[in-house]
């Protein structure tokens, strides 16, 4: 009995042994085949450099070796063939897939099924009659005074009470050092929370552990941008399938935020949501659906908050390298507002004419979101010429177009919020030479008020602080994510101005 018990332990053994090889050569051996297949099928210079990462020899990040082909393409396209994705930075492609042939270019089904886990049925995640019906309604909102007033107190409010607060705690400490980035990325969760769903995570009292909607949300795009990324999706699905790894992780965040979610609706429905101001209670009005409902504020708060952590970083990491800017500023918020440190209303701020300069010259080089992809439905030819094949991604870069000399001329790499002034008036560029809020149908819709956030933290630091860079450097290097963000944060040493 006892030989007959080890002989069938060690079976078992072998057989789950045999079983787990299985599953991993099963899970690998696509990838293999893949990268085996397009190697064969696609010799050129720039796929081999993807494969073999040989770009990063000569680049710190992915998007300055985009960015360097792009400029070097006579038509401003290059194609990643390994990727099945062709690139583009010539401003006349760029018009033509976000407006002239809109329909031809969905977002499409491939980024649907990557992000389907975390934005659902969500305007950023769905084409058609959904997106059509979420971009009315959220037009219909958006563009009310009372939204923007709300959305404008909501900024005073965690300005005045929680970030000065935070940066003085710190001011003129020697071991007074702040990650910006990571106090951005805070204040902007709080803000979103609060105007998206009505609820306070409190991520600014750093003091306290971050919240676990905070946490789970983080990772959700982390991985969300992960699976974006991988040569081959057959692995990261075989990983869901089989709730492995990463895969694993991304449903235990997934279920933190859907439970969150689902909470703050129940109580929305049981207080009443008339009384409400947040967007969620404004959407409930035309909204039966709960999951609908969740997947729809899940992507306002992933654009709202970090889109403008990461516009933040930037500006204030190109203010610590170029402190006759800030100055400039100060000099414009003297004129127009007076020895107010704050902005008293969304009129107000909307007067500061080089500070909107400072914070689009800003995004021009370092956009939140460095391009953007759509997939081709039907073959095409783009205006430069170049032939699309039905199924391909087409992606425009406009981390490149921010550095193209077609576009803004010999002086591209400067930090210039000039270029942005005509006799003292912000002039905007058009969308498609400046497509850091998309452009055509599907425009940025909280784009004005992600402006007034932004010029709002901006002028309040800059009056109250002065910020000095840990580590001097001239360019960032850049994490993987759905978001542009730095490798490493961006560390300062924080002191409080004498006048204040």
């Amino acid at each position: 009995m006892e030989l007959a018990n080890s002989w069938l332990f060690h079976t078992l053994h072998a057989m789950c042994f045999f079983i787990l090889l299985f599953i991993i050569l099963f899970s690998l051996f696509p990838l293999l085949f893949y990268t085996l297949r397009l190697k064969l099928w696609c010799n050129c210079e720039i796929c081999d450099a993807y494969l073999t990462l040989s770009w990063t020899k000569r680049f710190d990040n992915l998007c300055d070796w985009y960015a360097h082909l792009l400029k070097n393409s006579p038509s401003k396209t290059i194609h990643i063939h390994v990727l099945g994705n062709t690139i583009t930075a010539n401003p006349e492609n760029v018009e033509y897939m976000l407006k002239t042939r809109f329909d031809n270019y969905p977002k499409g089904k491939p980024f649907s099924v990557i992000l389907g886990d975390f934005l659902g049925r969500g305007i950023f995640n769905v084409d058609g009659d959904l997106w059509r019906f979420q971009k009315k309604m959220a037009s219909l909102e958006l563009d009310r005074s009372s939204i923007r007033s709300y959305c404008f107190e909501i900024v005073q409010y965690e300005i005045r009470q929680r970030l000065v607060p935070l940066l003085l705690s710190v001011s003129g400490k020697e071991d007074g050092v702040l990650d910006l980035q990571d106090v951005f990325r805070r204040f902007s969760f709080d803000s979103i929370c609060r105007f998206s769903f009505g609820l306070d995570p409190r991520c600014l009292e750093i003091s306290q552990p971050l919240s676990d909607f905070a946490v789970a949300f983080d990772l959700a795009s982390k991985l969300s941008a992960e699976r974006a990324m991988t040569v081959c999706p057959l692995v990261w699905k075989i990983k869901r399938k089989l709730n492995l790894g990463s895969e694993k992780k991304m449903k235990e965040a997934i279920k933190t935020i859907n439970g969150l979610a689902e909470a703050v609706i129940r109580l929305r429905r049981k207080m009443g949501i008339s009384s409400q101001r947040d967007l969620l209670s404004r959407f409930m009005t035309s909204v039966d659906d709960d999951t609908f409902l969740r997947d729809i504020v899940i992507s306002f708060m992933l654009a709202g908050r970090d889109t403008v952590a990461s516009a933040l970083t930037s500006l204030f990491f190109l203010l610590a390298n170029h402190p006759e800017v800030g100055s400039a500023i100060l000099d414009e918020a003297d004129r127009v507002l007076g020895p107010h440190p704050d902005p008293t209303s969304f009129q107000q701020i909307r007067e500061l004419h080089y500070l909107q300069a400072a914070v689009y010259e800003s995004m021009r080089l370092y956009p939140p979101i460095q391009f953007d992809s759509k997939f081709c439905q039907e073959d095409d030819v783009l205006p430069d010429g170049t032939f699309v094949k039905k199924g391909t991604r087409v992606t425009y870069h406009s981390y490149a177009m921010g550095r193209m000399e077609e576009i803004w001329g010999p002086d591209c790499l400067e930090f210039k919020p000039e270029r942005w002034l005509r006799n003292g008036v912000f002039l905007a560029e058009t969308p498609f030479r400046y497509p850091v809020f998309q452009g055509g149908f599907r425009v940025c819709l909280g784009k004005e008020m992600a402006v007034v956030e932004l010029k709002s933290v901006a002028l309040s630091l800059l009056r109250r602080f002065h910020f000095q860079l840990v580590t001097p450097y001239n360019a960032p290097r850049f994490s993987p994510g759905l978001t542009a963000t730095f490798r490493g944060g961006l560390p300062v040493l924080v002191r409080e101005k004498e006048n204040q």
